[in-house]
């Protein structure tokens, strides 16, 4: 292979990584920051449910109180995961469908 070649192929490699790299660093980085946004938002989340108990729940059951929220926090993150995954399967099947029709 001569040499002009050779030296062509290495920077295209050497581009696709850096493209590789910089697509990562963007993906991870959305990620986190995603992350970091759902932390705050749980957070008050976290404490309009426990001022809604506590204003329910007669002061001194700290016990039945955080069992009520234990409880509340599960069946709310289970319902919020089931439908987010219904939209999620939902949003796949719309994909293949597009996929499948392209491909006819």
């Amino acid at each position: 292979m001569p040499k002009e070649k050779k030296e062509k192929k290495e920077i295209s490699h050497r581009l696709r990584i850096a493209r590789e790299l910089r697509h990562q660093f963007i993906v991870t980085l959305s990620t986190l920051l995603t992350s970091a946004f759902g932390l705050v938002a749980a957070l008050a989340w976290n404490e309009l449910v426990k001022e809604l108990i506590n204003q329910y729940i007669a002061p001194g059951q700290t016990l039945v109180s955080k069992l009520i929220y234990a409880i509340a926090v599960t069946f709310l993150a289970v319902f919020v995961s089931l439908q987010l995954g219904k939209l999620a399967a939902i949003d796949e099947i719309e994909k293949e469908t597009k996929e499948e029709e392209k491909q006819k």
